[in-house]
C-alpha cells in the first residue's frame, strides 16, 4: 500500500469517525438506532477508491469509534462491526456486479438493508433470543433504514459528483 493510499484511508476514516461522533449527539427516536452518517464516507470510498478502501474505513471507524466511546467489545461494538462489515461487502459487491444499474442512492439502500438485517440477526442470536421481539421491531427498523439510507445515498451522490467534476 502506497503512502498516498494510507493518507487517503486515514483522512476518510477521520471523517467517518467525526460523523459517527456527531451522530451520537443527535437524539434517537429508538434506543441504539442511528442514522448511519459515517456510511456516506464508506460508500463514497467504495465508489471512488474500491472495496478495500471502503472496508478499511469501516473497520477503522468501528474499532477507533468504540475505543473513544468506551464501547469496545460491548454489544454496540458487536452490532456495529457486524452491520458495518456486511453492509460494506454488500454495497461493494453490488457496485462491482451492477455498476451501471445502481446509483449511490440505490447502493446506500442496499447497504442500509444489509446493515439492519445483520444487526437484527445479531440482536436475536446474541442478546434478545425472542423472535417475536425481532419480528415486532423489524418493520420499524427496516423502514427507518430505507429513509436514512436514501438520504445518505443522496448526500453521497452529491459528494461523488463534486469530486468527479
Amino acid at each position: 500500500m502506497q503512502s498516498q493510499d494510507r493518507l487517503r484511508i486515514a483522512l476518510l476514516a477521520a471523517y467517518a469517525i467525526g460523523l459517527h461522533a456527531i451522530e451520537r449527539l443527535i437524539p434517537s427516536p429508538v434506543p441504539w438506532l442511528r442514522f448511519g452518517l459515517a456510511n456516506i464516507i464508506t460508500l463514497t470510498a467504495i465508489i471512488l477508491y474500491g472495496f478495500r478502501t471502503g472496508l478499511m474505513i469501516t473497520l477503522i471507524r468501528v474499532f477507533l469509534g468504540s475505543l473513544f466511546l468506551g464501547t469496545f467489545l460491548g454489544p454496540g461494538f458487536v452490532m456495529s462491526l457486524g452491520g458495518g462489515t456486511v453492509s460494506t461487502i454488500a454495497m461493494a459487491g453490488t457496485y462491482r456486479i451492477f455498476r451501471k444499474a445502481f446509483s449511490p442512492f440505490g447502493l446506500s439502500l442496499v447497504g442500509a438493508f444489509f446493515h439492519n438485517l445483520t444487526q437484527l440477526s445479531l440482536a436475536y442470536l446474541l442478546f434478545v433470543r425472542r423472535y417475536e421481539v425481532i419480528l415486532y421491531i423489524s418493520p420499524v427498523i427496516l423502514f427507518i433504514g430505507i429513509i436514512t439510507g436514501g438520504l445518505n445515498g443522496l448526500i453521497c451522490s452529491i459528494i461523488v459528483k463534486k469530486i468527479r467534476s
